[in-house]
Order: structure tokens, then sequence, then C-alpha cells
């Protein structure tokens, strides 16, 4: 299968999420977060200045944007006010990068545990809950390197990517928030997932930037399609009209170097399976 490309002239795109019609994304070196239709049609949602990564929205419609590098979580007011809704310094070892938000409004957010780009010894990082309050919890350690997340349709179930252990780990949801019950998902050795999204048929597709594909993983670890991109894939989500198109986030890379060469675009493609769960 082959992508169409819907957008380029980006610089290093995240945390893609279909709503009302529309695709939302983060873009790191524009400062931005942005949203696009299914015909290109282009708007800038804010600007973020320590760096726009994973999205998601509260019950009442406000959007909560992760900011990086100040390691906190942001809240867009109808206004277009920014708000800092959480600050997650207390956990957060390092830049803090995708979420994954439930239909309550707990965020569940990731970050790096330690400055790859600097050439520090890679260390586990720990899970955030941030509860609708604000209020912030460590509900999970020792991951290596955590990254995008889904949650299951009926709300029970989270798996998260473990970048650097090429693995999707699961949890059990409590009712109270906090994560149960730790197992393997999937091994998908090689591949080391980035951004993901959960189909109808409870599969995940996978963005791996090493190997410039997107993978559509079953429970258990077996590839059940692969797509392949130009440049590096580091997210994807099923959207469109009716949930069957894949948008991918491509870019050569995701240094500092993306801020100048503005090579990110959005791509796309047909699948059979439509979207479910969150994001």
């Amino acid at each position: 299968m082959k992508t169409s490309i819907l957008l380029t002239d980006l610089c290093f795109t995240e945390g893609p999420r279909w709503r009302n019609g529309r695709l939302y994304f983060s873009d790191f070196y524009r400062h931005e977060v942005l949203s696009v239709d299914d015909a290109g049609n282009l708007s800038i949602i804010c600007r973020v200045e320590a760096q726009p990564s994973g999205l998601g929205w509260l019950p009442d419609g406000r959007m909560l944007i992760v900011s990086m590098l100040d390691r906190r979580v942001l809240r867009l007011e109808p206004d277009g006010r920014l708000e800092v809704h959480a600050d997650l310094n207390a956990i957060a070892t390092s830049n803090c990068n995708d979420m994954v938000v439930d239909k309550l409004g707990r965020a569940y957010v990731g970050n790096f545990g330690y400055n790859r780009h600097a050439g520090e010894t890679p260390k586990a990082a720990d899970l955030a809950r941030v509860d609708p309050d604000g209020s912030v919890h460590r509900v999970a350690t020792g991951f290596r390197f955590p990254n995008g997340a889904v949650i299951t349709p009926d709300g029970k179930s989270l798996i998260i990517g473990e970048t650097h252990a090429n693995r999707m780990t699961r949890f059990d949801i409590n009712p109270d928030g906090s994560l149960s019950n730790r197992r393997l998902w999937a091994d998908i050795s090689p591949h080391r997932p980035d951004g993901c999204c959960l189909d109808a048929q409870g599969a995940i597709w996978v963005a791996d930037p090493g190997g410039k594909c997107v993978v559509r993983v079953a429970h258990g670890g077996g590839i059940l399609q692969r797509i392949d991109t130009e440049h590096s894939a580091f997210a994807c989500m099923l959207g469109g009209a009716d949930g069957r198109t894949l948008f991918i986030c491509t870019a050569p890379d995701s240094g500092p170097a993306a801020a100048t060469n503005r090579a990110g675009r959005i791509e796309t493609v047909r699948v059979e399976v439509p979207h479910a769960g969150l994001p």
C-alpha cells in the first residue's frame, strides 16, 4: 500500500487525534498545535512555547496539551487562553511526551526518562496520571521510554508502548484511575513503538520510526499488516468520516535539525478496519 501526502512543509509532528471532522496534531519546532481537515485545510489552534506534544480533551471539550520542555499539561480555555492544568516535574525526569485522556478526563502522561539528545545514559521513566482537577499521581514505574498509548473501548485497559523495550505493555484501569495487573500485550521486535491507535478488531497500528513504517499488531505480537513510508513514521491515528483513514506523522528525524529542514509531513492511507477506543 502506498500513502498519499496530505500536508508538507512541517517540522516534526506528533500526537495526531481525530475529532469533529478534523485531525489535530502538534508540531514541536513550530511550537504550534494545528488541525487539518481531510481536504488539507490547515488551522492554527494555539502556540506552545515549550513545545507541544500529546493531546486530549476534558469531558467539557477543553483541550489538554502536553508542554514538553517545562513538563506540564496545559488547558486551552474557550477564550483561547492557555492555563497550567498540571505540573509534572515531581514525576517526570525529562521531557514529557505522549498522553492519552480517558472519557472521564484523566490523562496518562509519559516522559523520556533522560535527555537522549544530550547523550545521557538511558534510564527508566515513570507514568503520571493527571486527574480532571489537575492533581498528579504516579501510577506506574520502570518504563523503558513510555510512548504512545491507547485505552480500550470499555475504558478498562490501557496499553502503552515502551520504545526501548520493543513491546506494548497492558494494564487494567481501576475505577479510581489507578493501574494494576501489568503484563505484556505484545513483543513487537524488531519494531520500536512510537505513536499508536486502536482499531475495532482490537489490533493496534504502531508507528516505528527506525523501521520507516507503521505496523498493525495483534495481541501477542503478530504483525497483520505493514505500510512503509519514505521518511520515519513517528505517530499514527485512525480517523476520517468512517474511521478508516490512517493518518501518519512522518519526518526524516525528530531531533533539533527538524526545526529548520521542514521536511515533516502528514500522510494518509485507507485501511479496512475503523478506529476504536481512545485516543
